[in-house]
């Protein structure tokens, strides 16, 4: 690259020395070089037209005679504001030629230059295409050379960039590689003052695009990035400082004790837990545990009471450490390294350490795979939120010892339809005798934006439920916490006493999917007494309740075997859709702690037809 950069550099300040003694030498052709230059312009435009003026958007097909009109498009319509990029990220000529290569790499295969999402069509891209939440974590998704090499030929975006940039000149001046031989003592000026005359030169840049590709070829550099590769790339890359900030806003928010109030008071909850620990003893006796995430160490004070010879409790949060440690105390279950009985072992059995596992080393000595049982209340709403899964699993490779058991071994995501019950639209039909359904649309419109968690109620479940993605805790990669996964929901029957000849089709509404979970303890580790935990609709309520994600628009479906109007659209009410395809992926958002979601939505009629509609984004914070 600092070949590249020297020898584009020094190009730009011999074409500026050239057009200044050609200035001293024909002073007479400069008084009528306006004229020449015109007809130089006209000659172009009718042999290079194509080169010249189309300017290709780099998301969908429109062209635009001038580059400025292109970007104010991107920024419109696909999120993309080029000028504030460049100037949020200081990008000198090069960073802004490579993410103008990069971005059309990306588009060509139909994939989101930003999160790196990959969709079926050009079409559901520009649906998927987004704002973005922060450029920095993004930057290095384009901060290789390859992307040097123009991705399309004779590309005029790629020397047009910075034509009518007047605020962006200062910028220019400032990022150009400026080297020791060019300035202004040796007879040149500084090279990066040239840039503008430079990248307006058609002949030139053509040269030099072609040195951009003999160099980058010569560097060997690869052609290829993999998508999973810029997933890992853009997360390590995230802010320290955001991280940090997160987590502790996080384990802050776990010092309240209504939380842990709200916890302890959920009955399906608590009853999972004590009957996988209390009626599995052979499981627990003289066991090393380790909980993490402890909270007010309830399940710690479980394992101890189930035969534990030692519990290490781990909690992030200081207040709560505190508070779990005075738990053990009154409980004269605290173990104190500190204090031993008359064999030289404490009668306690509880050791509460303050911090996050993934630095327990430093709190603690404990040998590596030493712990018999590792033990954690993991799950968020829908179930991946809070990323807890990442340090449970971190645990589980550090200390659990091969074969050891981990509590629970399951997790299971369900999915199923949801009519307008498991909207708010019914409410705001009728307020006190007064309408106002205008509320409810506009509320049902933001929600197809952003996930809401809330209790379904069975009866407003449409489609029969269907398993989503199952994770098995003892042996995934912790890669595996993001997933992508389809499945097809099937509508409810319909009374059977219902006429099934009966022309007219019957139709429900599917207002949306609702997501739930299931974790096991199976007979793999808990052979005694297995146990479920669930928060589906049709159990009862949990503080995690279910997670709905919203359709832009209803669709309509049935279980009747009926000939639909084939000139009327899958999932209207002449043509109801008797199966819904849904493909929903879940990932661990740039916002730590936060999940992203997309889910795509295909509606499928009784002859074959199908229906796509546009992916949908909801990011859970």
């Amino acid at each position: 690259m600092d070949q590249f950069s020297e020898d584009l550099d020094k190009e730009f300040c011999n074409t500026k020395k050239f057009e200044r003694e050609e200035e001293d030498d024909d002073d007479e052709e400069q008084e009528d070089g306006q004229d020449d230059w015109d007809d130089w312009n006209a000659d172009e435009e009718e042999g290079d037209e194509a080169f010249d003026s189309n300017f290709l958007c780099l998301f969908c097909n429109s062209n635009y005679n001038d580059c400025d009109t292109l970007f104010n498009h991107c920024n419109s319509v696909h999120y993309f504001d080029f000028h504030s990029i460049r100037r949020a990220l200081g990008l000198d000529f090069y960073g802004s030629f490579k993410i103008i290569n990069y971005i059309r790499s990306q588009v060509a295969e139909n994939r989101c230059w930003s999160c790196g999402l990959s969709c079926k069509s050009n079409q559901d891209l520009q649906n998927h295409l987004h704002k973005i939440l922060n450029l920095n974590d993004i930057k290095v998704l384009w901060d290789d050379d390859k992307y040097l090499k123009p991705f399309r030929q004779d590309d005029p975006l790629l020397y047009s960039f910075t034509e009518d940039e007047e605020d962006d000149e200062e910028m220019t001046r400032e990022n150009l590689p400026i080297h020791p031989n060019q300035n202004k003592e040796n007879g040149m000026e500084d090279c990066s003052s040239t840039s503008h005359g430079y990248l307006n030169t058609p002949s030139n840049l053509e040269a030099e695009i072609e040195k951009t590709v003999k160099t980058t070829e010569t560097l060997g550099l690869k052609d290829e990035m993999q998508e999973d590769n810029q997933f890992k790339i853009a997360r390590r890359n995230f802010d320290r400082k955001d991280i940090k900030n997160a987590n502790e806003n996080y384990f802050g928010s776990y010092s309240s004790f209504g939380i842990h109030r709200e916890m302890l008071s959920d009955k399906v909850r608590m009853e999972a837990y004590m009957e996988a620990i209390l009626r599995n003893p052979s499981l627990f006796h003289n066991a090393t545990v380790m909980d993490v995430g402890c909270g007010t160490g309830i399940l710690s004070l479980f394992a101890a009471k189930a035969g534990a010879s030692r519990v290490i409790a781990v909690e992030a949060s200081e207040k709560m450490a505190a508070v779990a440690t005075q738990i053990a105390k009154d409980n004269g279950l605290w173990w104190n390294r500190k204090q031993t009985g008359d064999c030289g072992v404490s009668s306690g059995t509880i050791e509460v350490v303050h911090g996050m596992v993934e630095e327990l080393d430093k709190n603690i000595e404990i040998k590596p795979h030493s712990v018999d049982v590792l033990l954690s209340e993991w799950m968020g709403y829908c179930l991946l939120y809070e990323s807890m899964l990442s340090s449970v699993l971190f645990a589980r490779d550090r200390w659990l010892k091969p074969g050891g058991a981990i509590l629970p071994d399951t997790a299971t995501i369900l999915v199923a339809g949801c009519g307008v019950g498991g909207t708010s639209l019914p409410f705001w039909e009728n307020v006190y005798g007064f309408k106002m359904s205008c509320v409810g649309k506009e509320l049902v419109k933001d929600a197809a934006n952003a996930p809401i968690v809330d209790i379904v109620d069975a009866n407003d479940l449409v489609t029969s439920p269907a398993i989503l993605h199952t994770f098995d805790l003892a042996t995934m990669h912790p890669d595996e916490v993001d997933f992508t996964a389809s499945t097809e929901l099937e509508p409810n029957s319909h009374d059977p006493s219902n006429n099934s000849n009966s022309v007219e089709v019957e139709a429900s509404w599917c207002y949306g999917v609702v997501l739930w979970f299931e974790t096991g303890f199976t007979s793999r580790f808990c052979m005694g007494s297995p146990a479920v935990l669930s928060t589906s609709p049709y159990t009862p309520k949990t503080h995690w309740s279910q997670t709905i994600l919203t359709f832009r628009e209803p669709v309509a479906i049935t279980s009747r075997k009926s000939t639909s109007n084939i000139s009327a659209p899958v999932g209207s009410h002449a043509c109801p859709a008797v199966k819904v395809h849904v493909r929903l992926s879940i990932v661990r958002a740039p916002e730590h702690r936060s999940i992203d979601i997309s889910l795509e939505t295909t509606g499928i009629a009784g002859d074959g037809r199908k229906r796509l509609w546009p992916v949908q984004l909801f990011t859970l914070r």
